[in-house]
């Protein structure tokens, strides 16, 4: 199917859409302007004015909209912004990696040591473990609700919040703060997921078995949600509405979150700038940037910002992710695990603008 053709199919289901660049799982670039420059996708107009920039933050089901987009772009892939749609989406990893001590396998759930965890190697065997823990179905299992096997062997398990008064946050199975398995992320809030049948050099987003829609999320999985910390997470993504005011997105009814504290934000924002602004610099040298170092000073330097009380939690990783995005578009798992680090560093050192205390 043809992503023009998916587009409309995810928007004729409710779930708005944004451009991916050609061939890649993450976002279509920004103009140059707003590659330039650091900026919150609520104050740009570029999403007002109908163009992508700030990936799903500009998603939408306007078909008009995305006639032009795919019409005029028919090489772009699909993304679906879940937190609007009011999707959760378990993405399954099955990368090769060390697996970590068996405390952080299942967060919150001691593994006693008589548990032979031998052959276990990836987020199919942590999810089928906390499902077996809990008497459930493995949900890798679940006919009844849309999957989708990915290029890297991995799988994207769709389901719908049938209660959206109830928000739940993107996560990394790999988080030492909010995860729900190793190896097992969450995207919802703040967060996308790629469309079926996007296609990569790697591969195509493949469904697997006959079911096309998500079945509403277990409770027994909204349970596990709420507890390891996913609950009242942002409604994030653009609704049309926000594209004609401008105004935050509130979508179902949701109050928008407040971005920035009350508590002296400019001076924070001030300190974090030129932190952020040497990370976006590095899409000048694609190599010997130390893109690496200068995204952690800055993830730990908001981390503690963060903690400190001056600038929130949503606000600065929407300015790291944007400005990782900026600098380095095609590592956005690898700067998303960068920022996560960082961020949990810095919030243990609260930080003031002035200095550590």
């Amino acid at each position: 199917m043809k992503a023009h053709a998916v587009a409309r199919w995810c928007a004729g289901n409710g779930w708005p859409v944004h451009p991916l660049a050609p061939g890649r799982k993450t976002p279509a670039a920004n103009c140059t302007v707003c590659r330039e420059a650091v900026r919150c996708a609520q104050d740009c107009a570029c999403i007002r004015a109908g163009r992508w920039c700030h990936g799903f933050r500009a998603a939408t089901t306007d078909t008009a909209r995305i006639d032009d987009w795919w019409g005029t772009h028919p090489a772009m892939g699909v993304g679906v912004a879940c937190g609007p749609a009011d999707l959760v989406v378990l993405d399954v990893d099955a990368h090769s990696a060390e697996v970590p001590d068996r405390a952080r396998l299942l967060p919150g759930i001691p593994i006693h040591p008589r548990v032979d965890l031998t052959g276990l190697g990836s987020g199919f065997d942590t999810l089928a473990l906390l499902a077996a823990y809990r008497k459930q179905p493995d949900p890798a299992a679940d006919t009844t609700t849309l999957r989708v096997r990915t290029p890297s062997g991995g799988l994207h398990i769709w389901y719908r919040n049938t209660r959206p008064t109830t928000r739940y946050r993107s996560s990394t199975g790999s988080s030492p703060k909010v995860a729900l398995a190793w190896q097992v992320d969450v995207r919802a809030d703040n967060g996308y997921i790629v469309a079926p049948t996007n296609r990569t050099p790697q591969g195509s987003y493949v469904p697997v078995g006959e079911t096309r829609l998500p079945a509403p999320l277990p409770d027994w999985l909204a349970a596990e949600l709420a507890r390891t910390g996913h609950t009242g997470g942002d409604p994030t993504g653009t609704t049309d509405a926000q594209k004609a005011t401008g105004a935050p997105s509130a979508p179902f009814g949701v109050p928008a979150p407040r971005l920035r504290p009350r508590r002296a934000p400019r001076a924070a924002e001030r300190l974090l700038e030129p932190l952020l602004a040497e990370v976006a610099a590095c899409a000048a040298v694609q190599e010997g940037a130390s893109f690496t170092e200068k995204l952690n000073r800055a993830a730990y330097t908001a981390g503690g910002l963060v903690a400190g009380g001056h600038l929130a939690d949503s606000f600065v990783r929407e300015l790291l992710a944007q400005s990782a995005q900026a600098a380095r578009p095609h590592q956005s798992q690898r700067s998303t695990t960068i920022i996560e680090s960082a961020l949990a560093a810095g919030a243990t050192r609260p930080l003031h603008p002035q200095g550590r205390p």
